[in-house]
Order: C-alpha cells, then sequence, then structure tokens
C-alpha cells in the first residue's frame, strides 16, 4: 500500500462494482418496462410537459435537448446493455480512463431519466444509486489499487444512510423510542412481502429486540465504520445481516441491495491485487483528490440537515444529487388503509351495479391473494397507491390521468396491473375508487379462510367517473 491507494480491498472493490452493476441493471430495467405509462407522450405525467416549464440547469437530462417515446426506450435499453458490460467486467479489461469514462456512462443516463421522472422517482434509492454511482466512476480497475479516499467516502455514504435512518427514528415516531413501533410496521409497510405476515405474528418481545436492535445497528455501528480493521469489517457485516432480514420482511425496491453492496465495499474479503501493478497516474490523483474534496465541502449540507432538529429525510441538495440525505418511517402508520379501484360496463353507475376490481401487481387487493416478493424490482405504480391511501394529496398530480387511462383501456397502463377485469376492446364505462382498511388475518382466521388480509370498507375515495364528452352519469 502506498499513500494513495491499498490492495487490501482489492477483491472487495470488484465485487462491490459488480453489485452496483446488478443494481444500475434492475434500474434501468423497470424504466424500460414502466415509463410509457408513467412519463411518456401519453404518460399520467409526460416529460414533455414537465420540460416545457423546468429550465435545463434545475434538472439537468439529455431529455430536456429531444424526447420521443422512442428515444427514452433506447436510452433505457442501452442503459441496461451498458450495466450488463459492467458487470461483465468490461471496465477492467479497458484502460483506466476508459473504464472510468464507461462507470460514468449510466450514471450520467440515470441522472437524466430522474430528472424528469418526477412523482415517480422521488424516491430516496434514486439518489442514492446517483451518489453511491458517481463515487464509483473514481474508484478505479485493475490498472490500479482502490484508492483510500474514495474507499472512505463510500464509508462516508453509508454511515449517513444508516445514522440519517436512526436519526428520523428517534426524532420522529415515539413508537421508535418505545419500541413499539414494529408491532404495525410489518402489516402498514409500503408492500408486504411474502414473509410479512409471519414477521407481523412474532410474538411482540421478539418485536422489541427488533427495534432495540434497529437502533444499535442505525446509531451505535456506523461510527465503527471509520476505525481499523477487522472492527470495520465486523460493523459492516452487522449492516448486511440487519439488511438481508429487511430484504425478508418486505419489498423495498433496492434501498436494502444497495446498501448491501456500499457495506461489503467496507468489508476486507481475501484476495489480493496482481503482483505488480504499475505506477499510478499521476492525473488519476489529481481527480480522484479533486473529486474527493468537492464532495467533502458539499457534505456539509446533509450534516447539517441530520443536526437539525427539523431533519428532512431523502432530500437532494443539487441536481446532480451528488451528496443527499437519507432516512425512512420516520413515523409509522397504526392502521392499513388500501385504495381499491373498480370499473362498471352497466350504462349508468349505482352502488348496485358489477362493478369489478382491477389488480395490482404488489399492492394489497384481494384478500385471498399472498403478497409476493417483488424487490429489488420497483412497481412505482403500486408504491404512489400506497401513498394515496394515505392522503389524497399524494395522488393529486396523477390519479386522474390513471383513470382516464383505465377508461380508455390504455395498454401501457394496463401492463402495470396484475389484471384488468374487462376485455381489451371493451373498456368500463365508470371508474370509482374506495377506501378500505386492511389488516393481517389471526393464525386461526388464516387456518379457517385461507386469506391473509381481512378488509373493511371506509369511505369513497373517487366517486362514479367516466371519461369527459360521455353522457352524464345519473
Amino acid at each position: 500500500m502506498d499513500w494513495f491507494t491499498t490492495s487490501d480491498y482489492w477483491l472487495s472493490r470488484v465485487v462491490f462494482q459488480r453489485g452496483l452493476a446488478c443494481v444500475y441493471l434492475v434500474a434501468f430495467l423497470g424504466a424500460a418496462l414502466q415509463f410509457r405509462a408513467l412519463i411518456g407522450e401519453r404518460g399520467m405525467l409526460p416529460v414533455p410537459r414537465l420540460v416545457a416549464h423546468v429550465p435545463f440547469r434545475q434538472a439537468p437530462s439529455v431529455f430536456q435537448l429531444h424526447y420521443s417515446d422512442r428515444f427514452f426506450a433506447v436510452w433505457s435499453w442501452t442503459g441496461c446493455a451498458v450495466s450488463v458490460a459492467l458487470l461483465a467486467g468490461l471496465d477492467s479489461r479497458l484502460p483506466l480512463w476508459a473504464g472510468m469514462l464507461l462507470w460514468l456512462l449510466p450514471w450520467a443516463m440515470y441522472l437524466s431519466i430522474v430528472n424528469v421522472g418526477q412523482t415517480w422517482y422521488g424516491f430516496g434509492w434514486e439518489s442514492l444509486l446517483l451518489e453511491v454511482g458517481f463515487l464509483a466512476v473514481f474508484l478505479g480497475n485493475d490498472e490500479v489499487a482502490p484508492p483510500i479516499v474514495v474507499l472512505f467516502l463510500l464509508r462516508w455514504i453509508l454511515f449517513r444512510v444508516e445514522f440519517g435512518a436512526g436519526l428520523i427514528k428517534m426524532r420522529g415516531d415515539a413508537c421508535w423510542r418505545k419500541l413499539t413501533c414494529l408491532d404495525y410496521h410489518h402489516e402498514t409497510q409500503p408492500m408486504p412481502g411474502p414473509l410479512s405476515w409471519f414477521f407481523h405474528h412474532l410474538p411482540r418481545p421478539v418485536h422489541r429486540i427488533e427495534t432495540a436492535a434497529n437502533h444499535f445497528i442505525q446509531l451505535a455501528v456506523p461510527v465503527l465504520l471509520f476505525t481499523p480493521h477487522p472492527v470495520s469489517t465486523a460493523a459492516a457485516c452487522l449492516m448486511i445481516v440487519t439488511q438481508l432480514w429487511l430484504v425478508l420482511s418486505g419489498n423495498f425496491s433496492w434501498l436494502n441491495w444497495i446498501t448491501i453492496v456500499l457495506a461489503l465495499s467496507a468489508v476486507r474479503l481475501p484476495g489480493t491485487a496482481p503482483v505488480s501493478l504499475p505506477a499510478t497516474p499521476l492525473w488519476y490523483e489529481v481527480v480522484v483528490l479533486a473529486v474527493a474534496t468537492a464532495l467533502v465541502a458539499l457534505s456539509y449540507r446533509p450534516v447539517r440537515n441530520m443536526l437539525s432538529r427539523r431533519q428532512v429525510m431523502n432530500r437532494s441538495f443539487d441536481p446532480l444529487h451528488l451528496v443527499n440525505s437519507y432516512g425512512a418511517f420516520g413515523s409509522v402508520s397504526r392502521i392499513r388503509y388500501e385504495v381499491v379501484v373498480e370499473g362498471t360496463s352497466d350504462e349508468v353507475a349505482r352502488e348496485d351495479s358489477d362493478w369489478r376490481e382491477y389488480e395490482f401487481k404488489g399492492k394489497p387487493g384481494e384478500p385471498g391473494r399472498w403478497p409476493r416478493q417483488f424487490a429489488p424490482y420497483h412497481l412505482r405504480l403500486d408504491w404512489m397507491m400506497w401513498f394515496a391511501a394515505l392522503s389524497p394529496a399524494y395522488a393529486g398530480s396523477w390519479f386522474g390521468p390513471m383513470v382516464e387511462r383505465l377508461l380508455e383501456n390504455d395498454r401501457d397502463t394496463l401492463k402495470l396491473l396484475r389484471r384488468s377485469p374487462f376485455p381489451a376492446d371493451a373498456p368500463p364505462r365508470y371508474i370509482r375508487a374506495r377506501l378500505f382498511r386492511y389488516r393481517f388475518t389471526t393464525w386461526r382466521e388464516l387456518r379457517a379462510t385461507g386469506a391473509c388480509w381481512e378488509r373493511v370498507y371506509v369511505r369513497e375515495f373517487m366517486p362514479p367517473t367516466r371519461l369527459a364528452g360521455s353522457a352524464q352519469r345519473s
């Protein structure tokens, strides 16, 4: 090891880079498969409408210069191809400068998507992928050992992810301090997984242990990342175990997986660098140190946010998403609500009409349908439906356009759903939405009915609606 690099984390860098390439692949794949209905030319929140009002400096993106659905599709699938190339290790077969440019490519491409993604891309893991992805550009390839300063900055991101999440909990809902939040969380989380029912029914003392362990991992262990090996490695391994527990208990897109990838960069894995390496190029050292200095300077904003009593979660402080704040579940819902969307082909919309329910892929719907595992894939519409159930304000910009497209049997919108109750050539005349309260069934109810959910009607969310220009409903 010289003053600038260390060979101790040679294999850790390789594992980190391949893991990050996997996350990039999932992100680009989700964009390619979902964009038309969400932000396409005929989408619920069209990109052309956004770029007409938002200047380039506020949302730098290639789509500010040109947008068409075909161009976006090519862009996203190209991102998938670049991710596969990085997963295969192409960066290590190129000169150092070319490998860095190859890593810069998916970062710039995904930045272009996020900055026009609007509500659909307002999740913390989008910024986390971009922040980590930008730093990965400067981690080097087989021509150099991993730079110490870049490894440090990766730990700094991991620290902010965990510590910020821990602080937001302690400052937020009182149930975190009382160790009772997990009495509710597994049931009320955005998208339960196939094991969430079982996690919810763990004994309450186990939930207390879960919550206390979470506080320890997020508030105490992150400090140990900056200690020497093997303590730092042990700290990172504890974080990985915690994230795997979260993977089992719910669907949180790629948040858990990119956190695991980050933690792996802090684990000293067995393996050695090639025996002979050329001297680290001076230009590379200058570039890395300049970037590191800039990122450290920009870090004052998330640090100030963490120290503030008004700490906010998942905020980007610049349009490039270089340094961000993170956190989740500062408050935990005690009751689960779900918006159920229904349609009817009847000429007149009445309460006793033949209302048929639309089924979503991930969010709870029919009580007998067991949750499935989708993470790290991100079902963006399903997630936003969870927010809509919390408050109609979260659905103000896109719910109406979604209903219009369902009334048209829009093919791209229907692809986001598990099942439409209407034939492709016979769209419904009316759509309505109703709010239900959901809860996990008990062991006895599960054995008796086979259903994992029990739901009760609460109120109307949206009255029966039909396309403008159609005959008025009675």
